[in-house]
């Protein structure tokens, strides 16, 4: 990219990252949370010409949804503060509508749980929603880029002659799992200017820009979800309701009765409402046959898992590779083998991984390059 440079600022002695792109227009997804204020005022900071986003894409109106109206980021107290964020940085700030194509990833959501997975809705809003959406905002108001509060890294790689997705420097609050489906269409506009700060540096930041958000806490649930409790939004708001059936050792003795399969996940242990001399934890669950699998914990461990819904950052020049494979957000890498099938993949891992959940992510790294990853859809039997 020519005229590339770093541009890097100090406010009231807080150093902020280099921008190395260009200065340009740039659409700032606000959740109204401290991360994407401070992305906002870093780039305003830094020439920009910020112009602030929320995406209007989920309301509290439906059943047992209003006494959440302040948590999320997605409310309207959400809204409230990236407004007033967007006020103090004196930039142009929206809201538009995005209720449409989020309501696919609801969609989505509950479809996962009624077929026994384990769903991660934050990647299909990336994948499907969130930075298309944001990018198409971008074009409708001539932006040259868009920016989120995501902490990762965007860098081009001029060996490869490609944009690269990176983890970001502070490993506890690295967010590049999620956002493993990025191309290079994505990555060729975005900007991720925390990806290169701790959470801490980015708090002192807030409070050095001024921000009336710098101490508010971290928001920790889905965000259309109240309460974490997503077993009653299937209910309530979804209409899941889950068909009685036994819950059975892997030689199928029944051992109790569960109320859904919806409402069970690998690895669980509480709530099983089984008396035994020895800890038990849902293995696997079943929706063609209605029942939920538990056994010892030794039993969950698998060392080999097949993914769909591939995805990848950059070009691929070989059908079958190495890669360090996360399984979880923020769960440890386990080297494994990755063979290419088509549009699936198989993945050996070199040293079993506890708990793996059909539904959610096998992400592939090539040290804190993000290769790309899939959504694991089945595992072998214990």
């Amino acid at each position: 990219m020519t005229g590339r440079r770093d541009i890097r600022g100090e406010v009231l002695g807080v150093t902020f990252p280099a921008i190395r792109r260009p200065p340009g227009s740039v659409v700032v997804g606000m959740s109204g949370g401290v991360d994407s204020s401070v992305t906002a005022a870093v780039l305003k900071h830094a020439g920009f010409d910020v112009i602030g986003l929320t995406m209007q894409i989920w309301h509290r109106s439906s059943a047992g949804q209003e006494e959440s109206a302040s948590a999320g980021c997605c409310t309207i107290d959400a809204v409230d503060d990236a407004r007033r964020v967007a006020h103090v940085l004196d930039i142009p700030y929206y809201v538009p509508n995005f209720r449409q194509p989020f309501s696919a990833v609801v969609n989505d959501f509950a479809a996962e749980y009624a077929a026994g997975r384990t769903p991660n809705p934050c990647v299909r809003c990336n994948q499907f929603v969130r930075f298309d959406g944001l990018i198409g905002k971008a074009d409708d108001l001539g932006a040259d880029y868009v920016a989120t509060g995501h902490y990762a890294r965007i860098e081009f790689d001029r060996n490869r002659e490609e944009y690269v997705l990176r983890k970001a420097v502070d490993p506890e609050k690295d967010q590049s799992y999620v956002l493993h489906t990025l191309q290079q269409h994505h990555l060729a506009r975005l900007l991720t200017p925390l990806g290169d700060l701790t959470k801490p540096e980015t708090r002192e930041l807030a409070a050095a820009f001024g921000l009336p958000v710098a101490a508010k806490p971290d928001s920790q649930e889905i965000c259309f979800v109240a309460g974490g409790n997503y077993r009653r939004f299937l209910h309530e708001v979804a209409g899941l309701d889950g068909e009685p059936g036994d819950i059975v050792d892997f030689g199928g003795s029944v051992l109790g009765r569960h109320q859904g399969v919806h409402a069970y996940t690998v690895g669980q242990r509480k709530g099983l409402g089984i008396g035994s001399d020895a800890a038990l934890y849902v293995l696997e669950i079943r929706p063609e046959t209605n029942q939920v699998v538990v056994g010892r914990r030794e039993e969950a461990f698998r060392q080999t898992l097949r993914c769909e819904r591939l995805s990848f950052t950059g070009s691929l020049d070989r059908g079958t590779f190495e890669a360090d494979v996360r399984l979880r957000s923020h769960g440890p890498e386990t080297p494994g083998t990755v063979e290419l099938d088509g549009d699936a993949a198989q993945i050996s891992l070199h040293e079993p991984a506890w708990a793996v959940a059909p539904g959610q992510l096998a992400v592939f790294y090539d040290g804190d390059r993000v290769i790309g990853g899939g959504t694991i859809t089945r595992l072998p039997a214990a």
